[in-house]
C-alpha cells in the first residue's frame, strides 16, 4: 500500500517531444500527433495522458518533456500546468538523454523522488487497472534498487511492438525478472514468442527512483552520466537552460532500451492488461476505431464508401470523398495533403515524409 509519505515523492514525466512521422500527413512538424485529438474524443493525446496521471499523482508533480517549439502548445493544452513543470529539450536525442535529464532534475528537487516515465501517445481503456499497476510498481521501486516496466500480455503476434521475456521462476511481489528485450520481430518470431508464453509487449512505461536510474547511467553509460551530473548545481536554477543546451550538444542519440534496459541486471516487469495500445501508426488507430460492417474506419462528415473493406479513411472538413473498390488502404485527407497508401506499406510513410521534406521543405512536412 502506498503511504502518504510515499505519495509525497511520486512524480510523472510525460515524454511529448516527438513528431509522430508515421501519422503523417495529419501529424506534422508544427503540430505533432500528441497535440491532436486523433481519437475524436474531445481531448488530445497529451491531454488524455495528463488526465490519467492526475487521477492519482499530485498535479504539482507532473512534468512534460518537450522541444522548445512545443512549449506554447503544452501551455495552451494544459493551462493548469505551470511553465516550470515543462522540461525543455534543446535538441532531439532520443529517450536516454531525456530520461537522464529528467532524473537529475527531479533528484535535485527531491532526493527521494520515484518517477513514472511514459509516452504521451498511448491509448488506455481500463484506467483503474492502469493506475493499480502503477501504484504497485511505485511502491516496489521506492523501496528497492530496481528498474520496473509494465509489460502487456500479448493477444496476437504483433510485429509493431517490442517484446520483453521474463523469468517465471524469479518473481518479487508479482513482478518478474526480465531476461531479454527484443525489438520489433518478424511475424514468425512473434508467433514463437506467443507459444512460449513468457513474452510480453514492451509498453515503454517505466517506473524507478531517480536514484536508481541515475546509478544505472553511472554504471552502464558513464559518458551520459558525466554530462548530466556536471549540471548538478544548475538544475532548477536560472542556469539550467544554458547548461542543458551545452549538455545536449555533447550527448549521444540513444534510446533508454539500448542504453540501460538491455544491459541492467535489476530490471523487473509487471505483466498487465489494461486495454493498452501504442498509437504509433495508422493501422494501430484503425484497430481501435469504430468500424462499419466491412471493417472500414471512417472519420469525416461526408464520406461515401462502396465495395471497400478494412480501410482507414480520415477526411478533414466537409469535403465529399467517395471511395470505391479498395481493400486495406489508408486514405488520409488534410487541408493540404492527400495520402493514399496500402496499409501493408504504411511503414514507408516516414520515408515519404522525408522525401516531401527534401522536395518542398517544411511546407507539407
Amino acid at each position: 500500500m502506498n503511504t502518504a509519505n510515499d505519495k509525497k515523492h511520486q512524480y510523472v514525466v510525460i515524454m511529448a517531444g516527438g513528431i509522430g512521422s508515421r501519422f503523417w500527413p495529419e501529424s506534422r512538424e508544427k503540430l505533432p500527433k500528441q497535440f491532436l485529438d486523433i481519437l475524436n474524443c474531445g481531448r488530445t493525446l497529451l491531454q488524455s495522458t495528463y488526465d490519467r496521471f492526475a487521477e492519482f499523482i499530485d498535479p504539482a508533480h507532473i512534468f512534460v518533456v518537450t522541444g522548445a517549439g512545443y512549449v506554447q502548445l503544452v501551455l495552451d493544452q494544459l493551462p493548469q500546468m505551470p511553465e516550470k513543470q515543462i522540461i525543455v529539450e534543446p535538441l532531439r536525442r532520443n529517450t536516454a538523454p531525456c530520461i537522464a535529464y529528467a532524473a537529475f532534475k527531479l533528484q535535485q528537487l527531491d532526493h527521494h523522488a520515484t518517477m513514472i516515465v511514459a509516452p504521451s501517445d498511448h491509448h488506455i481503456t481500463e484506467t483503474h487497472l492502469f493506475i493499480g499497476a502503477l501504484q504497485h510498481a511505485l511502491e516496489f521501486a521506492a523501496h528497492s534498487n530496481t528498474l520496473v516496466t509494465l509489460g502487456i500480455t500479448p493477444t496476437r503476434p504483433h510485429t509493431g511492438y517490442g517484446y520483453i521475456q521474463f523469468d517465471e521462476e524469479m518473481s518479487r511481489n508479482g513482478m518478474y525478472k526480465v531476461k531479454t528485450f527484443t525489438e520489433k520481430p518478424s511475424y514468425e518470431i512473434a508467433q514463437t514468442f506467443l507459444k512460449f508464453g513468457d513474452f510480453l509487449w514492451n509498453s515503454g512505461i517505466f517506473i524507478w527512483s531517480a536514484r536508481s536510474i541515475i546509478d544505472a547511467f553511472r554504471t552502464l553509460q558513464p559518458d551520459i552520466y558525466d554530462i548530466f551530473h556536471e549540471g548538478k548545481n544548475a538544475y532548477n536554477t536560472t542556469r539550467e537552460h544554458e547548461f542543458i543546451v551545452q549538455a545536449y550538444m555533447q550527448t549521444r542519440n540513444i534510446s533508454i532500451d539500448y542504453a540501460i534496459l538491455e544491459h541492467a541486471k535489476n530490471v523487473y516487469v509487471i505483466p498487465a492488461n489494461f486495454g493498452w495500445s501504442d498509437l504509433g501508426n495508422w493501422s494501430s488507430l484503425w484497430e481501435k476505431h469504430d468500424k462499419d460492417s466491412a471493417g472500414n474506419a471512417v472519420s469525416g462528415s461526408n464520406v461515401m464508401v462502396y465495395e471497400s473493406d478494412n480501410c482507414m479513411i480520415r477526411v478533414n472538413g466537409d469535403k465529399l470523398v467517395i471511395v470505391q473498390g479498395l481493400s486495406d488502404y489508408c486514405i488520409i485527407d488534410t487541408r493540404e495533403v492527400l495520402l493514399i497508401c496500402r496499409m501493408e506499406d504504411e511503414q514507408k510513410i516516414r520515408e515519404m515524409n522525408q522525401d516531401v521534406l527534401q522536395r518542398f521543405g517544411n511546407r507539407y512536412a
